[in-house]
């Protein structure tokens, strides 16, 4: 017997986000069970009639038409919810995040996106079997009709996607990660937790813009959040020793003024030994250098501010003009491949995101060339879970692993579809939330439900990163005996 779940309501609404600037948030009510005339009947009464009265009906007994196949798997009305993240370090080659570029909230309004939503979005998909849902984020692809979503939003799209995957899952009576990964779905996640931020996620010297440790020798993930959360403590105590600055950037991670990558490198060893455990056995790091940032187009150089600054003695920036070269801290795509080496050769890093510029095709290889069989080398700008550009990395031999963001690419399915290309070319998936997030968990889900192994959500401060921790708790514990928690990748044990 098969069941069918027809979508009744779909309706957004303005929301902010863990920055205080606004998203997208989606609600999708699903009914289970249609009528024997061939669409969706409560009380006797057609789909668009009744939808107008979801809200009221939700949770309460629905009656579906009295000879109705297949038969419901109970008569209530379903509802669910997701919000859509918003990165500051984006890639120019993800889908668009629609924006109202009007005076409130300084243009970074989306009542645009969610006018789409309550409209076009809700009258293609009324009606329309929820538990099909390659099919509905189809839909959301042609309804916008453009290669990046420029015209309706991918933060509308989005919201939808997900909310649509939610409520199917909850009239089923399934945990989120089982509904999109089915039985397979056990493996948990290794922390990437960012405990130091800097780059655009932070107002301070440092460059690179996340500085993460990864607790691989855990035997679970509870047991690895424990560690982390223990090593983000004691790198607090070690910078308020030092009368640095114990605010913390967008992510979460401690942003004090640091003079360059080895410096908060050598306080990140600290933090770990101090915590009693041991760099490179108990603890990997992993660094994001969000390289597009740095990178200074009319130079072919990146331009490093913070360590400017540091040379200089001062808190002015020195601008990376062709006038002030000399006195700026640059480099070139083979100084910053042999910076990595170093840095390799020094601390136990396993892994680096978006080492070089997101257009530098030959640099990641060459990079790839020469690291990538001693650590994992992950695209986010260079790949913006996107299938076509993953499809080209893996052709031309660039990275080794792809960072997926939902919201890069603006649907569910597209972002399955590039975890499922990497997985079968030999790549690893690292699952994201992005700078500016909400409460939304559903990317824990996901990281279990296709067994990644990865996840990157910040430090366990804010509850914005800390509510997808959380969930993951929830998650291991429903596994029970058949969760796994591995390292990912146990032959690059670095070593101090």
């Amino acid at each position: 017997m098969s069941v069918t779940i027809r979508i009744m309501d779909v309706h957004a609404r303005e929301i902010l986000d863990s920055r205080g600037n606004p998203t997208v948030e989606a609600e999708v009510t699903v009914i289970a069970g249609e009528s024997a005339f061939g669409g969706p009947c409560i009380n006797g009464r057609n789909m668009a009639e009744a939808a107008g009265n979801h809200k009221e009906s939700a949770g309460k007994e629905a009656c579906i038409g009295p000879v109705g196949a297949p038969y419901p798997l109970s008569g209530k009305l379903y509802a669910g919810r997701a919000s859509v993240p918003s990165g500051a370090s984006t890639g120019r080659f993800e889908a668009v995040e629609l924006r109202d570029k009007e005076s409130r909230y300084q243009g970074k309004g989306v009542q645009k996106a969610v006018k789409n939503v309550n409209t076009v979005l809700r009258e293609a998909l009324l009606g329309r079997n929820a538990l099909c849902q390659e099919e509905i984020d189809k839909i959301l692809i042609e309804t916008d009709g453009t290669e990046n979503k420029e015209k309706l939003g991918a933060n509308a799209t989005l919201s939808v996607s997900m909310a649509v995957a939610r409520a199917a899952a909850a009239a089923l009576h399934m945990p989120l990660f089982r509904y999109l990964g089915g039985i397979s779905a056990r493996r948990m996640p290794v922390p990437m937790m960012n405990i130091l931020n800097g780059g655009k996620h932070a107002d301070n010297t440092v460059d690179f813009q996340e500085f993460m440790i990864m607790p691989v020798a855990a035997d679970s993930f509870r047991e690895g959040l424990r560690i982390c959360a223990e090593v983000y403590q004691k790198l607090k105590q070690l910078l308020v020793k030092d009368g640095l600055s114990t605010g913390v950037g967008d992510e979460g991670g401690f942003a004090p003024s640091l003079k360059n990558p080895e410096e908060v490198l050598d306080y990140i060893v600290k933090a770990v030994l101090a915590a009693g455990y041991v760099p490179g056995k108990d603890i990997k790091i992993a660094l994001d250098v969000a390289a597009s940032e740095l990178y200074q187009e009319d130079a072919g150089m990146y331009y490093f501010p913070g360590e400017t600054k540091a040379l200089h003695g001062s808190k002015k920036e020195v601008l990376a003009s062709s006038d002030t070269k000399e006195s700026c801290v640059m480099r070139s795509t083979d100084e910053m491949i042999a910076l990595y080496e170093e840095l390799c050769q020094k601390y136990p890093i396993v892994s680096i995101e978006d080492g070089l510029h997101e257009d530098d095709w030959d640099g990641w290889k060459k990079l790839t060339e020469r690291l990538g069989d001693k650590i994992q080398l992950v695209g986010d700008d260079l790949f913006v879970t996107n299938t076509g550009r993953l499809s080209a990395g893996i052709r031309l031999h660039t990275a080794n692993a792809i960072l997926v963001k939902v919201n890069q690419i603006g649907t569910l399915s597209e972002a399955f579809a590039a975890i499922e290309m990497a997985h079968k070319n030999g790549y690893r998936a690292v699952i994201s939330h992005r700078s500016g997030e909400t409460e939304d968990t559903i990317i824990a889900d996901i990281a279990v439900a296709v067994n990644a192994g990865q996840i990157k959500t910040g430090a366990p401060c804010r509850t914005d990163r800390v509510s997808k921790y959380n969930q993951l708790l929830r998650i291991e514990e429903e596994l029970e005996r058949v969760s796994r928690y591995e390292d990912p990748f146990p032959e690059k044990a670095g070593t101090v």
